[in-house]
Order: C-alpha cells, then structure tokens, then sequence
C-alpha cells in the first residue's frame, strides 16, 4: 500500500490544489463557505495549510491563519480540518494538525484557537488529545442551529503571554504621549467565527 505523503499548500499549484481543498472541506462541513473565503486564509496564511496526499489525490488538508487577536497575543486559528472519510482513524487529522501547530510555533504564536461543534466527539477527542483546552461554550453558532466549544492551546507560559502584554501597552502608550495613534488600525473587510 502506498505511503501517504504530507505537503504543504503552493500556490503556483492553486487552481488544482484549490478546488481540491473546497472539495474535500465542503463534503465534511455543517457550512457552505464562498470561493473567497478560501482566498482569504491561502492568499495570507498558505503556508499555515497542509495536505496529506495519497497517489496524488488530496484526502486531508488543514486550512489556518495567524495573527494578533484583539491587540494582545498571536493567535494561531485552525479554520478547517477534513479528511476523507475512508481515510479516517489513521492518525490524519493528528498528523496535519501537529504541522499547522508547529509551523505557527515556529512564527512566534502564542497560543491557537478553534471552535468545534459540541456533537462532534471525535473532533474533540482529537484536539483535547493534543493539549487543547474547552475555553467556552457558543450557544447556536452554526447556521445548522448547532453550538459550539471554543478551544484554546496555549503555547507560552502565562509569564511570555503578561510580558508581551505588557509591551503592547507600553508601546500605545507611548504612541498617545507622542500624537502618534490617529487611525493606525483600519476595519478588517473578512472576519472570521473567532472575532
């Protein structure tokens, strides 16, 4: 039997490996998302998203995106997981989660966030198994009327985390001392279920 392969996302490759990714993820989803919802996470974060391959067709992928959340700590988000479903309890789904985590590592995240529906038992197993913490619960968040658990791993101590606040807070602090803080911040145009 062959060897599945891993890989991550190229974007040289995007019209094959792009439909192939809303293929897989649209089969396995309570929600339909739009073209430009995948655009918006491989256009900025591709190098968060990672495929398991198995003689050259796609049969999982992991879809992330990295970034300050509210002002204070880097937060890691995986946004979509799947894997085909004949595929499943081969230690897929772990495998591509552990590549995105480690890559966001390696970018300096400082923790990593996802919401999972509380029915989905295997989803939480998998991620509880990898240090993930339930953090809240969202009452109907799915279009489905399904809630909600919102996980969070967190990567650095709480000491990294209070020390990186703290310098954020020094830096605007700064910035309103010397006139400097006038609209640096424009409104995101996509947001995303962990705003």
């Amino acid at each position: 039997m062959p060897e599945i392969t891993y890989t991550p996302y190229d974007a040289t490759q995007e019209p094959r490996q792009l439909e192939s990714i809303r293929t897989l993820i649209s089969t396995d989803l309570s929600e339909p998302y739009s073209i430009y919802v995948y655009r918006y996470f491989l256009y900025q974060w591709g190098e968060l998203c990672y495929m398991a391959m198995d003689e050259g067709s796609m049969i999982g992928v992991v879809v992330c995106k990295l970034e300050t959340h509210r002002g204070g700590p880097m937060r890691g988000y995986i946004a979509m997981l799947a894997v085909k479903e004949r595929y499943r309890g081969k230690g897929i789904a772990t495998n591509l989660v552990k590549m995105a985590i480690k890559a966001m590592i390696e970018r300096d995240a400082d923790e990593v966030a996802l919401e999972t529906e509380i029915t989905n038992t295997a989803a939480m197993r998998l991620y509880e198994g990898l240090g993930f913490l339930r953090s809240k619960r969202l009452h109907r968040y799915y279009l489905n009327g399904n809630s909600a658990f919102r996980l969070l791993l967190p990567l650095k101590s709480q000491q990294e985390l209070g020390q990186r606040y703290h310098e954020h807070e020094h830096e605007e602090c700064c910035e309103h001392e010397h006139g400097k803080h006038e609209h640096e911040h424009e409104h995101e145009s996509v947001h995303s279920k962990d705003d």
